[in-house]
């Protein structure tokens, strides 16, 4: 029988996904009345209001349960304090064609967000600086271009 497969997050990624599952848990008995209360005015078939709460306890029901299944099969990575490219570390990277520089933080792939320069360490490019060094360069293979790129710094 082969080992079960987690999803590496960091301890704030997890931290997240767990204050998500409190705020909806705490909507939950708020939804539940509103359901009760539009189930009292009778014949369903025709209750706009029935079916929006009905849909809307679905709907969190749902989501809670994806987010209880995140966390089941997530595992906290704890970045070591070296220059190696891990999950929870800061790179700063320079882009060799065009000389931009940019610094992302590798995160797990369910709390990855390019707006706020968090990029996943299965993404392309997350992929290539895994396990690599300050001065490394790493070559990303991106879906429609291959482009490479130099480590500058590794910070926690």
């Amino acid at each position: 029988m082969s080992e079960p497969y987690f999803n590496k997050i960091t301890a704030n990624g997890y931290h997240q996904i767990e204050n998500e599952i409190a705020a909806w848990k705490a909507k939950r008995p708020a939804l539940i009345k509103a359901l009760a209360e539009a189930s009292a005015l009778g014949d369903r078939s025709e209750n706009a209001e029935y079916t929006s709460a009905k849909r809307d306890l679905r709907h969190l029901e749902s989501r809670l349960h994806f987010l209880t299944k995140q966390l089941q099969y997530s595992k906290v990575v704890t970045p070591t304090d070296n220059q190696i490219v891990e999950i929870g570390k800061y790179v700063t990277i320079e882009f060799t064609d065009d000389h931009d520089q940019v610094t992302y933080q590798i995160v797990g792939k369910q709390e990855a967000d390019i707006k706020v320069n968090k990029i996943s360490l299965d993404s392309p490019l997350g992929s290539a600086l895994m396990g690599k060094t300050v001065a490394d360069v790493a070559t990303v293979q991106a879906p429609n271009a291959t482009y490479q790129v130099k480590i500058l710094a590794v910070k926690l």
